[in-house]
């Protein structure tokens, strides 16, 4: 059964593994230039890795100053980039703790909630393969103004998310889905003129839910 699935794994994301090469070269070469020059092997490490929203998480370092933090989000990526990526952007860095924040962009270019989980177990599993300790969170997508007619796809995804992080106790799931609400509604105060990336509330929300998986 582990042979068939990663069979129909490469099958399903290895033509999207070439333009995924295209795409991200560059900004992946710019983020191994940037922490090489930085990052101390001796130090305890923790990756922040995924799409825009950790990307633009600028003060990543300053507001866990007991850690060193490594954040390689690279804008607009999907679940089967950070597959591509993950040597480059999470293991090679050894990291004790990985926060992955994958699926926003996947369901806004129409991939299934299923494809998404597929891919992150795939890195999950790559992870776990080099060190079977790591702690590893997974952010729940969030809501947005602009994708706001995506809800229904965004939390059937979040529930897969937390279903997998079920099936090992270093596996965790962080929930900023329902604290970016007002009840039912949206809270768009969180959001810049985009609609789609937040402003420091929006970030406010998730520091309020990830510092405990960090401290």
């Amino acid at each position: 059964m582990v042979k068939q699935f990663i069979l129909l794994l490469f099958l399903l994301l290895s033509s999207y593994f070439l333009n995924a090469q295209n795409r991200f070269d560059n900004e992946v070469s710019l983020l191994q230039k940037k922490y090489d020059s930085i990052w101390d092997s001796n130090k305890e490490t923790t990756v922040f890795t995924g799409s825009s929203s950790i990307r633009l998480w600028k003060k990543l370092d300053s507001i866990f100053p007991n850690h060193q933090i490594i954040n390689t989000g690279f804008g607009a990526s999907l679940s089967g980039d950070l597959v591509y990526f993950t040597d480059k952007l999470i293991l090679n860095y050894n990291p004790s703790k990985v926060f992955i924040y994958e699926g926003d962009n996947d369901i806004a270019y129409d991939k299934t909630p299923k494809e998404v989980v597929k891919n992150i177990e795939f890195i999950i599993q790559k992870i776990k393969n080099k060190n079977p300790n790591t702690y590893v969170v997974l952010i729940s997508a969030k809501p947005s103004i602009s994708r706001w007619h995506f809800r229904k796809k965004y939390k059937q995804l979040n529930r897969k998310l937390y279903k997998l992080t079920k099936k090992d106790p270093l596996l965790h799931y962080v929930d900023v889905w329902k604290p970016m609400l007002n009840g039912r509604k949206l809270n768009t105060s969180l959001f810049g003129a985009d609609g789609l990336h937040m402003n420091k509330n929006g970030y406010n929300i998730w520091y309020s839910v990830i510092k405990k998986h960090l401290n």
